[in-house]
């Protein structure tokens, strides 16, 4: 009938061309994960914004400020320019060179024993077959004691009436040393204590890295007669040599800063000033030489950091130049 509605009818929209649905359509579905995208990023983008100003204020800030002070001097509460009277100073001062030569004298002798011995210690641990969790937690153990704990313990280690090490050479008739009061066996000592403190770490990188090398390689050498050496030498080293060139590096950039071990055994200076270091001198400009010298341990700072940095770069361009021969 005329004017009836008939029930069949509905106020449903006719579908737009294309099927496309109407209402809270494709643009509203675009929108909203539009906005969990950039609600998602603002998130992410606020813990990185966090992480930079952390960094920026404990480490970028503090080396700009090292910079500064290195061109200034401060007396009575006032700051004056002195240009490069600071490092003038630095470089007439003999304690200088004296600090630097003991530094490389540290450094090298801590890469004969502290960069080698934990390499040898990880391939052994790697041969073992039995008690290997034990073994390594045997080994990292000096590196979870609180570094004083454990100079400390070296300390009473190195006395030379009632420490360990000579009561072990009068039980083998040997002769004793001064250890820590001769300035021909200070460095030694001290090297001694900061590879047993520090070897734990390097140890277990070098163990997973010698893991990851696969075994057919070392079966194709058995296959060819190698003995341990040659195993050693042509697949072992080899497929470690990026971990082994990275803590090289690592390694000598750290023993550079030793401080903690020859100033707690020592008292810094050790016998004949045998044991003064860079990072110690810097401390004693800071602190003990006249009091609030932070201008010339800035300078002296600021050397090191040039020699590091340039250390570093000469060494990144040599490997480098090996990588593409």
């Amino acid at each position: 009938m005329a004017g009836t509605i008939s029930p069949y009818k509905t106020n449903r929209r006719p579908a737009r061309a294309g099927g496309a649905p109407t209402g809270r359509g494709t643009g509203g579905r675009e929108r909203s994960g539009l906005g969990r995208k950039v609600r998602r990023n603002l998130s992410a983008h606020g813990f990185l914004f966090g992480a930079l100003v952390c960094f920026g204020f404990f480490t970028w800030y503090p080396m700009v400020r090292e910079v500064v002070m290195s061109f200034q001097k401060t007396k009575r509460g006032r700051t004056t320019w002195v240009g490069f009277d600071n490092l003038r100073r630095i470089l007439e001062d003999p304690d200088f060179w004296h600090a630097w030569r003991n530094t490389f004298l540290f450094t090298l002798l801590a890469l004969v024993l502290g960069f080698a011995l934990p390499f040898f210690v990880a391939v052994l641990l790697n041969e073992l077959r039995h008690a290997k969790a034990y073994l390594r937690i045997l080994v990292y153990l000096p590196v979870m004691m609180p570094p004083v704990a454990a100079v400390l313990l070296f300390k009473y280690f190195y006395n030379p009436d009632y420490g360990l090490f000579n009561e072990i050479l009068k039980t083998l008739h040997l002769p004793t040393s001064a250890w820590l009061n001769s300035p021909d066996t200070a460095m030694v000592s001290v090297v001694i204590a900061a590879t047993w403190m520090n070897m734990g770490g390097a140890t277990l990188i070098y163990l997973a890295a010698l893991q990851g090398i696969p075994g057919e390689l070392y079966e194709a050498a058995d296959l060819d007669g190698a003995g341990l050496l040659r195993k050693l030498w042509h697949v072992t080293i080899p497929q470690t040599r990026l971990i082994l060139s990275l803590l090289l590096l690592l390694q000598i950039v750290a023993t550079m800063q030793v401080f903690v071990e020859p100033f707690l055994l020592t008292g810094g200076n050790g016998p004949q000033n045998s044991t003064m270091t860079v990072v110690y001198l810097v401390y004693e400009y800071a602190f003990d030489l006249g009091g609030n010298n932070y201008g010339v341990a800035s300078a002296l700072g600021l050397v090191m950091l040039v020699v590091l940095a340039g250390f570093s770069a000469l060494y990144a361009r040599l490997s480098r130049t090996a990588d593409n021969d």
